[in-house]
């Protein structure tokens, strides 16, 4: 009898969980501070074990002590400022009608006072493009995306972007690294399991086997591989 396949063991017990105990952006997150006009100054850049950007803990007039995102060049004891009336400077949070043409943003609202849900990794970041009753802006993918004037976003672009530079040097240090965000590291194939531990697993040498696509009603244990083609929608019109 066959076991549970790794992704059927991902969803139960602490084994994968992330420990966001931790994080130290806590239960609310970073996210923007509600007041529409806010002056606050950075009191410390500290690492977060579940992302990427380092995080900067800003002390606001009206809002207290958020986390923000930290942006490269930020520094201790730096003056941001929310709203309008913010100037073009890097670090200042402002709505996209007001961010001119080819700067680059990070951490983008997708609806205004959401908090910011877009170009949020290290090193990520977008350009606005064009402005009206809609504001486009363009992702580092090339992806376009109108959104609202009033949606917010940060000058500049997050820190940490040469991250990836720096090689591992042995497999443990990348465990560790993959823990804070509920991943596993090394990614086995299931070709190269046993037929216990997986649909694909077994055989002479490594190869399926089987036809690897599932339909979408297959049992969570044998839906593995990729997704049989779907049909097409509506009629085929005929002359």
């Amino acid at each position: 009898m066959g076991k549970r396949i790794l992704a059927q063991r991902k969803g139960k017990g602490r084994q994968f969980r992330s420990p966001s105990h931790r994080h130290r952006s806590g239960v609310g997150g970073v996210r923007y501070p509600p007041a529409e006009e806010d002056v606050g100054s950075v009191l410390d850049i500290a690492h977060d074990p579940g992302r990427s950007a380092p995080l900067a803990k800003v002390d606001f007039r009206q809002s207290g002590e958020r986390w923000f995102i930290a942006g490269e060049g930020l520094q201790v004891g730096q003056r941001l400022q929310v709203g309008k009336s913010a100037p073009v400077q890097l670090g200042n949070v402002l709505p996209l009608a007001k961010v001119p043409i080819g700067a680059r943003i990070y951490n983008i609202e997708a609806r205004p006072g959401d908090g910011g849900k877009f170009a949020r990794a290290a090193g990520t970041s977008a350009v606005v493009v064009s402005q009206g009753a809609q504001v486009i802006i363009q992702f580092a993918s090339g992806q376009f995306k109108s959104l609202q004037p009033m949606c917010r976003a940060t000058l500049g672009r997050p820190a940490g972007g040469g991250r990836g530079n720096k090689p591992w040097a042995k497999a443990g240090k990348r465990v560790l690294a993959a823990r804070p965000r509920a991943r596993s590291y090394p990614k086995v194939g299931g070709v190269s399991m046993n037929p216990v531990d997986h649909p694909h697993g077994g055989g002479a040498h490594k190869h399926v086997g089987r036809p690897s696509t599932v339909g979408p009603g297959t049992p969570p244990g044998a839906k593995v591989g990729r997704f049989s083609p779907q049909r097409k929608k509506g009629r085929s019109k005929r002359r």
